[in-house]
């Protein structure tokens, strides 16, 4: 059989083709590397990073990948260009840190923004409302959704990762049941850092049975139209969060240390 023999012009399309596929990829480990060096104070608040060229030697890429990589690290929060300056890390609290990526890169130095906490705040401060609300409001499509979730939730309590998505869907469907157009801007807007709250605690607590009993608790209360009981059981949902979220700050706490 005649052997194929690739051209210069084939041999150039391949690489660029696989050029393509790899690029993102490559992109996107050097943000996380940055971002999880500025987590880590390597480049500290109100820092100057490196040169683009001492960039590229530190993380082995192109200035074109840098560069990329600082225009995403400055979409969220976490840097700054100034003219005849450079790039400069910007304060903790410019980081937009109800962003999914932000999340995962603060990780373990999650505690030191108290973030558990004040989405616990948040949740106290809406959710009992929302629920009163949704006793009244709530379609009968709605209750049965906030119905499945719960059945979801019910039977992943041995899987961790599927009763988390339960467990968001549920909340998520509860403040569009309370038909309050601003919860459900806020629903939005911390969607990806309540879902990282819930895993934190669903993963760090030994049972999700106690968890379990109030949300069937709360979805009964919405279909007998009680609104006074429904505030009554979010608020109860929000003492077991407490318990929940010292666990999942413990757990937090060791990986820190490891």
């Amino acid at each position: 059989m005649e052997a194929r023999v690739e051209t210069v012009e084939q041999r150039d399309d391949r690489q660029q083709q696989t050029e393509i596929i790899r690029r993102p990829r490559v992109r996107r480990n050097v943000t996380v590397a940055i971002a999880q060096d500025i987590c880590a104070d390597r480049y500290p608040p109100g820092s100057q990073l490196p040169r683009e060229n001492d960039l590229c030697e530190i993380y082995g890429v192109s200035r074109t990948v840098i560069r990329e990589s600082l225009k995403i690290l400055e979409s969220k929060g976490l840097l700054r260009g100034k003219p005849r300056v450079g790039t400069v890390v910007c304060d903790k609290d410019d980081w937009n840190i109800l962003d999914a990526d932000v999340l995962e890169w603060i990780g373990p130095y999650i505690k030191d923004f108290d973030l558990l906490g004040c989405i616990l705040e948040a949740r106290r401060t809406i959710e009992p409302v929302a629920a009163e609300l949704a006793a009244v409001r709530a379609t009968t499509q709605q209750i049965a959704d906030l119905e499945s979730a719960w059945r979801q939730m019910r039977d992943s309590s041995e899987d961790p990762e599927r009763f988390t998505e339960a467990d968001v869907l549920f909340h998520t469907v509860l403040l569009a049941a309370s038909h309050n157009q601003v919860f459900r801007r806020l629903s939005s807007a911390i969607h990806a850092a309540l879902h990282y709250a819930l895993h934190a605690s669903n993963v760090a607590v030994e049972s999700r049975e106690d968890a379990v009993t109030i949300h069937g608790e709360l979805v009964e209360a919405l279909r007998m139209r009680d609104g006074e009981k429904a505030r009554h059981v979010a608020n109860r949902m929000l003492d077991l969060a407490v318990h929940d979220l010292a666990a999942a700050e413990r757990v937090i706490g060791r990986n820190k240390t490891r």
